[in-house]
């Protein structure tokens, strides 16, 4: 089952913005709004150009871009399916919705729970460790 039905491609809700230059480049991000129930959220993908890759000119700049723009796509369906969830609709923006056919996700146990075995063995096994540790540490 496909994790994206939406009218245009997800690239289309993309939006784009440049945040000032540092002394290392320019640094951009990527956001995708959608909507989960009522609730307005993003997720937003995070790049740069450095210094010298500007001096080799626009076209990298560009070829960085479309880079950026495949990689967030990419991250955005593994998301999705990871999660069994897809997304809809798409005015104005794309809905979050669970998959019908993805299995409930099951919480971890509290940590109360998880019963904790003490005995002489592992008390002896971490002093071990803690001992290699402050060799590696030069202590």
């Amino acid at each position: 089952m496909t994790h994206i039905e939406l009218p245009r491609a997800v690239e289309a809700y993309f939006a784009f913005a440049e945040l000032p230059a540092t002394e290392r480049g320019r640094q951009f991000t990527i956001t995708f709004t959608y909507m989960e129930g009522s609730r307005l959220d993003r997720l937003q993908w995070w790049w740069q150009v450095s210094k010298a890759q500007e001096r080799a000119g626009d076209q990298l700049v560009q070829g960085l871009r479309h880079e950026a723009v495949q990689r967030f796509r990419q991250h955005i369906e593994r998301w999705l399916s990871n999660s069994g969830r897809c997304l809809r609709g798409g005015d104005p923006f794309p809905r979050l919705e669970t998959l019908a056919s993805s299995p409930p996700i099951e919480k971890p146990a509290p940590a109360d729970d998880v019963p904790v075995a003490a005995d002489a063995q592992d008390g002896a096994d971490i002093e071990k460790l803690r001992a290699y540790a402050r060799m590696a540490v030069g202590r």
